[in-house]
Formats: C-alpha cells, structure tokens, sequence
C-alpha cells in the first residue's frame, strides 16, 4: 500500500513539474528579448522532426531491401541446385552442338562452291505396313522457363523429358500392335487390340493418344500425384490435350 502511494505521489509530482516548466516557458515567451530565440528553437526542432521521420522512411526501405535480398538469395540457392543436378544429370537428348556447328560450316563451304546438278533418283515407295508412329518433343530450355512457378514446383527439365520418353514409349508399343496384321497377333496382343478400339471415340479420330492403362503396360511409370502434375506442364507447353468421356481420359498427343 506504502509503495502504491509512493508511486501516486511520483507521478503528481512530475506532472506538476511538467506544468510548471510549460508555464516558465510560456512567460518567457512574452519576454521579447527571448521570443527570437524561442522561435529558432521551434525551427531547429521542425528541422529534426523532419529529419526523423526521413530516418524512419529509410529505415522501412532498407527493412524492405533485406528481405527481397533474402528471398533472392534463397531463389539462387535453389537455381545452383538445380543446376548441379543438371550438370550431373545431362540427358543424351540434349542437341550435339559441336554436331550443330559442323553443319554450319559444311552449308557456308557449300554456298561457296559451286552448285552440282545431279539427275534426281526416283524416291522408292515405303511399304504399305511401314507406318511413322507420332512422337512428342522433347520440351526446351525456353519452355521449361517458361512454365509458372506454382505448376512446375520442384520439379526439373530432366524429370519432364524422362516422362516424356516414357509416353512416346507407351505410344510407340500401342500403335504398334495396331499396325499389326491381326493374323499375326498372339492372344495378349488380340486383347490390347480390342480394348484400344474400344477407347477410340470421334474426337481421337486420326490422333495418336494413350489412357492410364497404357501406361502401367508399357512403362514403369506410376499414375500418381506427381505424373499428373507434370501432364499439366505438358498441357501447358502443347504438348497433349485431354479427351474425356465414358469415364476415361485420353492423352491426346499434339
């Protein structure tokens, strides 16, 4: 209780010392000899008003700055990761550009010789069972930078071109077996064939296109969560199109 009126009696005091102070200070300002002093004082201490609160703008701008810093170089970390997976896991894909310049050369030694008229060599026709199955490309660099942030999520250029190759594999054993003489074909074959027709609808007509179960017949790769996130990626760079009905989704190759 001492202590509670102790502090009561502190805090009065002080307040009627702040009084006090504001009144000497008021009757000082009457005095004309101490006005042009009392006004430089108000100026001085405008001037260091103004002066914190450009020091407070500062201060926000650069709290700013270290957390877009922070956040670059958390990104930076995570392209030098990937990088190092890329360089230690570089697909035999890629172009040859040793290969590429080669050519380059040969058509710029071409354009400087002269030009060879040859007798043109009647084209021999294919055979009528020799068929070219579609492939999907293979996505590029600018693509894959391309693709949002939030679709692609950790995933990398090689794991998308890894499933890439798996689809055209899946692709390439379908159509396969539907270019096959039926006469040829054993029972397994047989019904991998009727099951196909089945899944052709107007809208595949005259398109190369696989569903779920070709993929789990041809390929080690599993439907899951991650495979249907990268069918997004593909979507999105052109890649394939969905045809859905009867309860299943065709993966149409574009």
């Amino acid at each position: 209780m001492a202590s509670d009126l102790e502090q009561l009696c502190s805090h009065v005091n002080e307040k009627i010392g702040n009084i006090k102070k504001t009144l000497s200070l008021r009757n000082l300002g009457q005095e004309p000899a101490l006005r042009n002093i009392l006004s430089k004082i108000g100026a001085e201490i405008i001037i260091v008003n103004e002066l914190l609160n450009e020091f407070e703008l500062e201060i926000q701008y650069q709290e700013q700055t270290n957390a877009s810093l922070k956040e670059l170089c958390d990104s930076l970390e995570e392209d030098f990761k990937d990088v190092e997976h890329l360089k230690d896991n570089i697909p035999s894909h890629l172009p040859q550009v040793a290969a590429t310049q080669s050519l380059v050369n040969e058509s710029e030694r071409n354009l400087q010789e002269p030009v060879k008229v040859e007798e043109p060599v009647p084209a021999k026709k294919p055979s009528k069972e020799q068929r070219i199955i579609k492939e999907m490309p293979f996505i590029t660099t600018d693509e894959f930078n391309g693709v949002p942030a939030y679709m692609k999520s950790r995933l990398t250029y090689c794991q998308i071109n890894d499933v890439i190759k798996e689809i055209n594999k899946a692709v390439a054993s379908k159509y396969k077996i539907m270019h096959q003489p039926k006469a040829s074909m054993n029972s397994v074959n047989r019904n991998l064939y009727h099951r196909f027709i089945n899944e052709e609808t107007k809208d595949t007509k005259g398109h190369y296109f696989i569903v779920e179960a070709d993929i789990k017949e041809f390929t080690t790769l599993k439907p899951d969560k991650r495979f249907h996130v990268i069918l997004n990626i593909l979507r999105h760079c052109r890649r394939l199109s969905e045809a859905r009905g009867g309860g299943l989704t065709r993966y149409v190759i574009t």
